[in-house]
């Protein structure tokens, strides 16, 4: 289970350097890429089907407890070290339309998919959790809903705390 921290702690601990990428619109697939120089990886984790939870299901105006199809992975940059903690969420009822192409997407990244022609509607939310900051994004793409969660781990803080060359 994810615990999400206090307001509080979220401010402090908040550097202007990751603010701008938790806040950035557009393609995260491009931006890491850019940002590593033209390397970029996604290693999946773990995909399934599974309930919704009731704050994902109201985010998304769909049934309590909806089934969704979920996919975790992780991201790479220009580091061994994984930068990004990725989780997407797609109701069933998005499957059965355009978004079930993601389903077969295997080692490619979402965004590339996503972006490709096209900028989806999106409400986002920033949380702290405990492996890093996150922001969850709920997007509306060829009239299919689904979220796509994103937690840049220390690994990654540390790398723009380095190069100043981020977004």
């Amino acid at each position: 289970m994810q615990k999400i921290q206090s307001n509080q702690i979220q401010e402090q601990d908040l550097t202007p350097e990751l603010k701008k990428w938790l806040y950035a619109s557009g393609s995260l697939t491009q931006q890491l890429t850019d940002l590593a120089g033209g390397l970029f990886t996604v290693e999946p984790i773990q995909e399934k089907y599974q309930r919704m939870s009731v704050i994902d299901s109201r985010w998304m105006r769909m049934p309590a407890y909806h089934v969704a199809w979920v996919r975790e992975s992780l991201l790479y940059g220009c580091e061994q070290q994984p930068w990004v903690e990725a989780k997407s969420i797609f109701p069933v009822l998005s499957l059965q339309k355009k978004a079930r192409i993601f389903k077969h997407i295997g080692k490619n990244p979402i965004g590339r998919f996503l972006f490709q022609r096209t900028t989806p509607l999106c409400e986002r939310r920033v949380i702290r959790l405990e492996e890093g900051w996150t922001r969850q994004s709920c997007y509306t793409w060829h009239g299919c809903k689904f979220i796509v969660q994103e937690t840049f781990l220390a690994s990654f803080e540390q790398y723009i705390q380095h190069h100043s060359h981020s977004i």
